[in-house]
């Protein structure tokens, strides 16, 4: 199939996934992960209604905001700390800040260049050691330390199944983000709003969305041949 087959599957896909969980497919936003893909091949994509795109390296994201500036853009992979004023201002939505040290950068460079610096963050539901992402028990209080940002604004929570192939061996993983999402949202954090929840990619997005997410981040099944 070509592109424009892939988009129309994958949006139906999502569509009936959404209808399983109750919702409508317009309350789930596709991010087109668009690592490694062609410029041309993400402005066709654009052409043919796809508004949101991820990339995981800061040269790449650069190149391709350039490229194509009317796109909303997502940081979606581990940012190192040295690359955040490459990025702040640049994107709608930072899905991976993984560590304090991060989030402290993130606000000075906000604050230097004098925007709002919006990010989820990344949890590592899963505990593996290889996976970036704050453990579980510390997303309470990281939340509660928002308070002393003036330019971080924290919008939700992201993770990251195992990648085994297998979607169900997913869901765990996507049930416990969202009952985390559920209880924090019974709080009240300054400069936090936990509205999104960023979980699913190409082999396991109808499990996510049935979980609960409301941002899935699709590249392989959308861009292949």
């Amino acid at each position: 199939m070509g592109l424009k087959e892939n988009i129309k599957e994958i949006e139906k896909r999502i569509a009936l996934a959404a209808a399983r969980s109750g919702r409508q497919a317009s309350e789930i936003t596709l991010v087109a992960v668009s690592k490694t893909v062609d410029p041309d091949k993400v402005r066709m994509a654009y052409e043919l209604g796809i508004r949101h795109f991820g990339e995981n390296r800061v040269q790449e994201l650069q190149r391709k905001v350039a490229e194509l500036p009317e796109a909303s853009w997502h940081m979606i992979g581990r940012l190192q700390t040295n690359k955040v004023k490459d990025v702040v201002g640049q994107v709608k939505l930072i899905h991976s800040l993984d560590r304090w040290k991060l989030a402290e950068e993130l606000e000075k460079r906000g604050l230097k260049a004098g925007v709002q610096v919006p990010a989820l963050i990344e949890v590592n539901i899963s505990g593996e050691k290889q996976k970036a992402g704050f453990p579980a028990s510390e997303v309470k209080e990281v939340l509660e330390s928002a308070a002393q940002f003036k330019s971080l604004r924290i919008y939700g929570l992201m993770t990251m199944a195992p990648l085994t192939g297998q979607a169900e061996l997913s869901r765990p993983i996507f049930r416990e983000l969202y009952s985390m999402q559920q209880q924090l949202s019974k709080n009240s954090y300054t400069n936090v709003e936990l509205k999104y929840l960023s979980m699913g990619m190409s082999d396991d997005f109808e499990v996510a969305i049935e979980e609960g997410a409301n941002i899935v981040r699709i590249g392989t099944a959308l861009f292949k041949e």
